[in-house]
């Protein structure tokens, strides 16, 4: 998919709660286009963190940050069609303001937002990236959520599908995630294994292409990150339903570039500044996500 590929969002529409499909503009990745610059002023800075940051993003007191503004609740485009909010947003807002920064989110595809960072397209990714080893090899990830996968389906499961349960059926995913490139393959081959039919895998480079696809029925079921399926769950206003437990939870983290060790714990102790003041707290709670808070932050965490 290119870049000027449509984008779709979740949004609420009125006083209630419904699911629309909405164009929302190309992703951008420049710049001058589609990005927005935040701060928190509540915020106070902590000047022995704000000299960890490296002089070339000190110098302009912003940090340029590549996001795939798709994934409602945590990162996903505004009313306005450019401006990026969600939990993600806030909380990263609150942690460059103890480092004496401001924020210009710059939407990306997902899977693009690594490779950013480690050209310095991006000084840092924050797009819900589950920590495993294979990303750590590649970045510095600093933990800052703790989020589990879940399913969910047309109201009704009209097909029947279950998790456990899938083979022969049609699956969407957000392309790149840890749900495609680990959860699923190992379904397919237990489906295969024991002379069951494989299921179909439709990869969207948008979370809002997934689930706009098992809305209208072109696919039975989709699987992501459980504040996803919860917050997609509730807006759609009844047209969706979750299927089974919230499993395998890991950590979330922001991605820094493997050389910038200092900025990446200037970063971790900010998050964890956060948790100490009750600042984080609260901008959990504001989003409905405070399940998944955890209790320090930590670089590369085992």
């Amino acid at each position: 998919m290119v870049g000027s590929a449509r984008r779709w969002r979740l949004l609420a529409l009125g006083l209630g709660l419904a699911f629309g499909l909405a164009a929302c503009g190309s992703n951008s990745n420049s710049s001058s286009g589609g990005g927005t610059t935040a701060t928190t002023a509540a915020t106070a800075v902590d000047q022995a963190l704000a000299a960890k940051v490296p002089a070339a993003i000190k110098a302009d007191g912003k940090i340029l940050v590549g996001s795939d503004a798709t994934y409602a609740p945590s990162e996903f485009l505004d009313t306005d069609g450019k401006t990026v909010i969600g939990f993600d947003v806030d909380l990263f807002n609150a942690v460059a303001a103890k480092l004496g920064l401001k924020t210009e989110f710059q939407p990306a595809k997902f899977d693009a937002i690594i490779p950013g960072v480690q050209s310095g397209k991006y000084e840092i990714g924050v797009s819900s990236f589950t920590i495993n080893d294979e990303r750590k090899k590649q970045v510095n990830m600093v933990s800052y959520f703790n989020a589990g996968t879940q399913w969910a389906a047309k109201k009704g499961n009209p097909s029947g599908i279950q998790p456990d349960a899938a083979c022969g059926k049609k699956v969407a995913v957000q392309t790149n995630t840890v749900q495609d490139t680990d959860d699923l393959p190992k379904r397919l081959k237990a489906c295969t294994s024991t002379g069951k039919p494989a299921f179909t895998v439709d990869r969207y480079q948008d979370q809002g292409q997934a689930t706009a696809a098992v809305v209208t029925g072109k696919d039975d079921a989709m699987l992501a990150d459980s504040p996803v399926v919860a917050y997609a769950v509730k807006q759609s206003g009844g047209q969706l339903e979750a299927l089974g437990d919230i499993y395998e939870a890991a950590p979330y983290g922001y991605v820094i570039k493997k050389d910038q060790t200092d900025l990446a714990q200037a970063i971790s102790d900010a998050v964890s500044a956060l948790i100490s003041d009750g600042s984080y707290k609260t901008i959990l709670q504001k989003w409905g996500v405070d399940a998944g808070a955890i209790d320090k932050s930590a670089v590369n965490p085992s």
